[in-house]
């Protein structure tokens, strides 16, 4: 039998105008907006998408994300928390602004480098390169504190857990999600990495399901907020 993991990241947490900031685990965000949440909903209901369980990191924004899906989709499902997913530690960059974030990784990079004096626009472009390894291959900043392998582990053994048959929704946060093509096998983590941008949108979900034999990805990145008539 098959079964499906719908992993959805939760919405907006800056309002238009404000200054995003890197917000992990430890900075507990409520949500600004409903909108992209009660799309999920919309979407579920329309492509009659039901869902066996309802899971959500413990924090404000993922699980009222949870919450808005079930309600706009017209399921009295609870809300289980799955502290497993809780966002990423950005260590000294939680809260920092992106430009704040690539000058101390750019500055720290040259530190081990043993350069200096190198310009702003330099120490900049060395931050940037960092964090677009991460955001393309999933390779953590230095100082960020992130246990790749056990985030792989919790999404190979929460895919394993999900009984036959069942579809069940997990809300999480974009530092998590990266690692869920992990389900695909080291390799196909590789190739999905090559072939996706693995940082999701606010509001988006992804579907992956398992045939009987092996976990596919039917679905990235989707985001019901952009489709007309939801």
């Amino acid at each position: 039998m098959s079964k499906t993991c719908i992993i959805a990241r939760h919405g907006n947490t800056f309002r238009p105008g404000e200054t995003p900031t890197r917000v992990g685990g430890k900075t507990d965000l409520p949500l600004v907006e409903e909108e992209r949440a009660r799309a999920i909903g919309r979407y579920l209901a329309a492509n009659a998408i039901g869902l066996d369980k309802l899971y959500a990191a413990p924090l404000r924004r993922t699980t009222r994300t949870a919450e808005l899906i079930a309600e706009e989709a017209g399921l009295s499902l609870p809300v289980i928390a799955e502290a497993r997913f809780t966002e990423i530690d950005h260590g000294p960059d939680e809260n920092k602004t992106e430009e704040q974030v690539k000058r101390r990784l750019g500055e720290e990079e040259a530190r081990r480098a043993g350069l200096t004096g190198l310009p702003g626009e330099e120490i900049a472009a060395r931050g940037e390169r960092i964090l677009e390894a991460w955001n393309t291959r999933a390779i953590v900043p230095p100082g960020w504190r992130v246990d790749t392998g056990e985030i792989i582990r919790a999404w190979r053994a929460f895919a394993a857990a999900i009984p036959d048959g069942e579809r069940v929704l997990l809300c999480t946060s974009n530092g998590i999600i990266r690692f869920a093509p992990y389900l695909l096998g080291d390799e196909g983590h590789d190739a999905f990495c090559r072939e996706h941008d693995i940082k999701v949108a606010t509001g988006s979900i992804s579907i992956f399901r398992h045939d009987g034999e092996r976990w596919r990805c039917d679905a990235w990145n989707v985001k019901p907020y952009k489709i007309p008539g939801l």
